[in-house]
């Protein structure tokens, strides 16, 4: 996989949960006061850059074949998970991601939550609102990019991915004061799915012992594979939905 590849993969991905979290972070953030929110959104940042200190040294040291073999089993349980929800997405079995919706129910819920102060925090509700969206969509970013990163071997590329994703997100998200609803994230979630299990596969078989035709190249393949397939996924519950509904 090239760099280009490699960077382009980490940024769709990053881009994706930065946009979630950026959805949470704002309705807390316009709704009840800056100063907690951005207070809870440093705090996430920094246990996350903890965990990435701890885990990318940690996964550089692995043998290849380990490695590949824990970073694709990763990927293709992480992904699959994405790929089910995106394929029930789109045949309509789930309701499709809407930003505009979760910021409004964001801040309907940031109104009618009680003010707590906490020592060096004023408004307790942002702070902890802001951190956990914060951790929990940053740590599916750090995730991604470890794990495409170290099995490159260029954690510090991925990273750079990552960041410039993040900070793209959030320059939109400043500039327009409002969430990123018409970001197509519905599909940039289904192919964002294709690739983590794509890559999952590609890697994990390798680490297993298997050898692709034509090496690295055959990756093309295999992702294609993984589209086709979760596109037949959408056409046969697409159709059975709509036997059900006649």
């Amino acid at each position: 996989m090239g760099t280009t590849f490699l960077l382009l993969s980490v940024f769709l991905a990053c881009a994706v949960e930065a946009v979630e979290a950026l959805t949470i972070v704002l309705a807390v953030g316009l709704t009840r006061g800056w100063r907690s929110a951005l207070q809870g959104v440093a705090a996430g940042l920094l246990l996350l850059a903890a965990v990435v200190a701890v885990l990318g040294p940690a996964l550089t040291v692995l043998p290849l074949k380990t490695l590949r073999l824990v970073v694709g089993g990763l990927l293709l349980t992480f992904g699959l998970q994405w790929l089910r929800k995106a394929i029930l997405r789109a045949s309509g079995y789930k309701d499709l991601r809407d930003e505009a919706a979760a910021y409004q129910r964001g801040v309907a819920a940031a109104q009618e939550a009680a003010a707590d102060k906490k020592p060096l925090v004023d408004d307790w509700y942002a702070f902890t609102l802001s951190f956990k969206g914060v951790v929990l969509e940053g740590l599916e970013v750090a995730f991604i990019a470890l794990t495409f990163g170290a099995n490159q071997h260029d954690i510090p590329l991925a990273a750079l991915a990552a960041v410039a994703a993040v900070l793209t997100v959030c320059a939109a998200g400043v500039a327009i004061k409002a969430p990123l609803a018409r970001v197509p994230e519905n599909t940039l979630k289904f192919a964002v799915a294709v690739m983590l299990t794509g890559f999952g596969t590609f890697w994990g078989a390798e680490g297993a012992g298997a050898d692709w035709p034509g090496g690295d190249a055959f990756l093309p393949a295999v992702l294609a594979y993984v589209l086709l397939v979760a596109v037949g996924a959408v056409w046969v519950l697409k159709r059975r939905r709509a036997a059900w509904a006649s």
